[in-house]
């Protein structure tokens, strides 16, 4: 289905009978996954910086405010992601490359944890890939020529 009931592309499906391509659902899932597990460190780090000393103040403060924007914006997108919004397909690949990146870092090194790793490969592949699907990129692309759709 490359619209939702009528509904032009990238607006919101009206009414409880409207209906959101499956593959969209799946990816504000993932996504909104991934946004819980950032809520979770940031959590974690909170705890941490209340119950033990860190070798570096500045340091543990910094890594907890990018925990904090990451997990904002991570739960942005996939609350988006479930609208059909056309931005988050741009937001989105770039926060899996984010994580790509950082997976790599888990393969390798003395405190390697591959485990990790391909806990933040696997959804990563999955939401790159679902961002490509046809339903997918139907559901998020907006109608230029309808009038009256304005911005996001």
């Amino acid at each position: 289905m490359s619209e939702w009931a009528g509904q032009d592309r990238g607006a919101a499906p009206a009414g409880p009978g409207a209906r959101r391509p499956r593959s969209l659902l799946i990816l504000a899932l993932l996504l909104a996954a991934e946004a819980a597990l950032l809520w979770v460190a940031a959590a974690w780090l909170v705890m941490e910086l209340i119950t033990s000393r860190p070798a570096s103040l500045g340091g543990a403060l910094v890594i907890l405010a990018i925990v904090l924007v990451a997990a904002g914006w991570v739960s942005a997108i996939a609350g988006s992601a479930w609208r059909g919004r056309s931005w988050i397909r741009g937001a989105a690949v770039t926060w899996q490359l984010l994580q790509l990146a950082v997976a790599v870092g888990c393969f390798q090194g003395l405190y390697a944890r591959p485990d990790l790793g391909w806990a933040l490969v696997i959804p990563s592949l999955l939401v790159i890939g679902l961002l490509f699907t046809k339903p997918v990129l139907a559901a998020t692309t907006r109608d230029s020529t309808t009038p009256g759709t304005g911005l996001d």
